[in-house]
C-alpha cells in the first residue's frame, strides 16, 4: 500500500511504500524537543521505502547525533521524517502520513516519559537489544 504525505505547508510531498517495520511512541527529550510534544508517534520504514515525491529543493536536514538526520520544509518548518542510518531505517512522522492506519506496538525510551500512558503496550527503558538498547521492558 502506497502512502502520501506532505509537510505543513504542502510544499514538500513525500511517499512510502508497503509496511511500516515498526510503529510505536518514543518519549526521549530529544524527540520531544523536535515534535514539540511530550511524545512523538513514530512509524518506521526502510529507506527504499521513503521518497520525497515533489519538492525536495524544499527539504533541510538538521543533524545533531550521529543517529538521527531530522528532515523538514525550509518554507514552513514542517516535520517530514527522520533518517537514522546505523539503524538501517526512516522514521516518518505519523501525522505527516494522514491515510496510515497507525497500529502502535512499542513505547521506546519510556524512563524519559513525562506522559505516562496506560495502554498494555511494551514500555521499553530505552531501545530493543537489536537497536543497542538494553531491552529492559518497564512496568506500567
Amino acid at each position: 500500500m502506497d502512502h502520501i504525505g506532505s509537510c505543513f505547508c504542502g510544499a514538500v510531498e513525500l511517499e512510502v511504500t508497503g509496511s511500516p517495520q515498526a510503529m510505536g511512541y518514543c518519549h526521549c527529550r530529544s524527540c520531544r524537543s523536535w515534535s514539540g510534544g511530550p511524545v512523538n508517534a513514530f512509524s518506521l520504514w526502510k529507506p527504499d521505502a521513503v521518497r520525497i515525491s515533489s519538492g525536495v529543493e524544499n527539504v533541510a536536514t538538521f543533524q545533531r547525533t550521529m543517529l538521527s538526520q531530522r528532515q523538514y520544509c525550509r518554507r514552513c518548518g514542517g516535520h517530514l521524517m527522520t533518517k537514522h542510518p546505523p539503524l538501517g531505517l526512516v522514521d516518518v512522522f505519523v501525522a505527516t502520513i494522514p491515510t496510515l492506519d497507525f497500529v502502535p506496538g512499542v513505547h521506546v525510551n519510556y524512563a524519559e516519559t513525562v506522559l505516562p500512558i496506560r495502554d498494555g503496550l511494551p514500555k521499553l527503558k530505552d531501545f530493543p537489544a537489536e537497536f543497542g538498547g538494553s531491552g529492559e521492558v518497564l512496568a506500567e
